[in-house]
């Protein structure tokens, strides 16, 4: 029952579509109607307003942030092993990011994951989230391209959990970069194209 409750928290969390609730409460419009149809951060960033891009980077940061540390605070006990990789520590990471990518409140289509993520990696461990966060920054100020970096920095993560030795952070960590890497497949099409636009593209 720790287990599933850990998870629960965290998709309850994650499913929030906070990117669009801001788009809409400013007279955005349906974020999902305008580039590349996301609900992050950086599809709000198409809207011409940096404050909600943002916000909405903030806001889903905090969407994976604060399921992990609400479960470490409640299963906080020997018998709940809420550090072991099946722990409800772990599922509430994975529960966070699965509900940002199919919020049950959008017909399961939601965003990538990224921000969402970088919130569960510190959350998890914050040498895990450093790094996360630094590979995040460093390759999206080198190219300017959102879907490279943000798949770099889930990588980044995994590999941090085990060059750090957060083994029972390994597993989620791995699950968590192949989903978002293949939520990323039409982006990496774009790539291998040369037709990926960078940050501040209208399109």
């Amino acid at each position: 029952m720790d287990q599933i409750l850990g998870f629960l928290i965290g998709y309850a969390s994650g499913s929030i579509p906070f990117g669009l609730l801001l788009a809409m409460a400013a007279g955005k419009g349906d974020i999902r109607q305008i580039g590349s149809g996301n609900i992050g951060a950086t599809n709000v960033l198409r809207t011409g307003s940096k404050w909600l891009a943002a916000g909405t980077l903030l806001l889903d940061l905090a969407k994976g942030l604060v399921p992990v540390i609400l479960a470490k605070a409640l299963f906080d006990q020997p018998e709940a092993m809420p550090e072991a990789a099946y722990g409800p520590v772990p599922l509430a990471a994975l529960g966070a990011v699965l509900g940002h990518c199919f919020p049950v409140w959008l017909k399961f289509r939601g965003g990538k994951g990224v921000a969402t993520n970088a919130g569960v990696s510190f959350g998890l461990a914050w040498q895990v989230g450093l790094a996360y966060a630094l590979v995040w920054i460093v390759v999206l100020a080198l190219g300017r391209i959102s879907s490279v970096a943000g798949m770099s920095a889930v990588v980044a993560a995994a590999l941090a959990a085990v060059a750090l030795g957060y083994a029972a952070y390994i597993p989620v960590l791995a699950v968590i970069a192949v989903l978002i890497i293949w939520l990323h497949r039409a982006n990496i099409g774009r790539l291998l194209h040369g037709e990926e636009p960078k940050v501040g593209s209208k399109k």
